[in-house]
């Protein structure tokens, strides 16, 4: 007998995503599975039932979804979605286990197999599961829409007959995947374009946008750990980074910033004095407000104005381009069960390094250091 995928419909506020497309449903069920979506769950991403349903796709109600052997969220599940979960079913998609872990301790009393995308271990063979990386690349170019349109002025260098007219400056904060596609897309757009990072690894493909790579005078080691994401910097050193940005942000039209530290909150790169350097009708798109913001006055999830500055603190930028979003979202979590489905079953296997790196709970426990640290630190505090 086939075992079941289902998809319930995300209830999170601003989610606008569906964890399966119809596109990715054929190759689904040769891996043997049936699966079955809640009436109405891809509406808000632009996919309606009739095409689950010509793609093969049952229509059923939410108990039945997430009554499944395998279930695929986008948004970590609520406390009503986890006592939903059958025991021992295996669920898949963003839990948050670094910043909520009391979400896995909850998932794993309910002796669930939960894999968290965010973990996918950042390695050659992993990179079609690379979620996070997917999304932010949605989150990059989305922000510098946001920019464009709201920013007095045009990006590119205009010659009229009323004269020239200068091209906006642009400043990224953050060369990751969200990084370099704000300075892909700011290119494109026709700015002057400048990037800056930590990781002076990062430089050569900030460069190779076409963007100027803003060096500082800091004394910084390696600043890049194991699993490629910066490292938290020493609070002498953060406090420094922030005083010799300052004249690069006051000199910006527009300043994206993506650094996130899974986990911890958001470092300040932009401080209110460095808000107060830059001109009035000057722009900040902060991609950090989900941890609170490298913006010390971003609102997260608001849109503020202080000193003249728009300050946009966004929470889901990816929710706003459901479709090419939910897209690329199913083809990651497809190769996750593509790659551990065997002969009809999903299989939990520990020795595969992906598999391991993602877990976060099975057979009743815990399974991650990272977040098993964390619950003990929650309970001794």
């Amino acid at each position: 007998m086939a075992y079941t995928i289902g998809v319930p419909a995300e209830r999170t506020p601003g989610e606008n995503l569906v964890a399966l497309v119809p596109e990715t449903v054929a190759r689904l069920t040769k891996t043997g599975a049936s699966i079955i979506i809640e009436q109405g769950a891809g509406v808000s991403a632009h996919y309606p039932d009739s095409e689950f349903q010509e793609a093969g796709v049952r229509i059923g109600n939410r108990e039945e979804a997430l009554g499944a052997d395998v279930v695929l969220k986008v948004q970590p599940p609520s406390d009503e979605e986890i006592q939903a979960v059958r025991e021992k079913a295996v669920l898949i998609g963003f839990l948050s286990p670094l910043d909520k872990p009391s979400i896995i301790a909850k998932l794993a009393a309910r002796k669930v197999t939960a894999l968290s995308m965010e973990l996918v271990p950042r390695i050659s063979r992993a990179q079609k599961m690379d979620a996070l990386s997917a999304l932010s690349s949605i989150g990059g170019y989305r922000a510098v829409l946001y920019a464009a349109s709201t920013l007095p002025k045009f990006f590119p260098l205009l010659t009229t007959a009323a004269g020239t007219v200068r091209p906006a400056n642009v400043l990224v904060l953050g060369a990751g995947v969200a990084g370099l596609q704000a300075i892909a897309t700011a290119k494109r757009l026709g700015a002057r374009v400048s990037g800056y990072d930590i990781r002076d690894a990062v430089r050569e493909e900030v460069q190779s946008l076409g963007a100027s790579f803003v060096e500082l005078e800091l004394e910084i080691d390696d600043m890049q750990d194991s699993a490629g994401y910066a490292k938290a910097m020493m609070e002498e050193k953060a406090k420094r980074q922030t005083e010799l940005l300052v004249p690069f942000i006051g000199k910006s039209d527009v300043v994206v910033t993506t650094a996130l530290i899974p986990g911890r909150p958001a470092p300040i790169l932009i401080t209110a004095e460095a808000v107060k350097a830059m001109h009035d009708g000057s722009v900040i798109v902060d991609m950090a407000a989900t941890n609170g913001g490298n913006c010390e006055l971003t609102r997260p999830g608001e849109t503020v104005v202080e000193h003249g500055v728009t300050i946009f603190g966004p929470l889901n930028l990816p929710a706003e381009m459901a479709v090419h979003a939910s897209q690329l979202y199913a083809k990651t979590l497809l190769a996750v069960i593509e790659d551990f489905t065997e002969e009809g079953e999903f299989v939990v296997d520990f020795d595969d390094e992906v598999f391991a790196g993602a877990c976060v709970t099975h057979d009743g426990r815990v399974v991650n250091e990272r977040v098993k640290g964390l619950l003990e630190t929650e309970t001794i505090s």
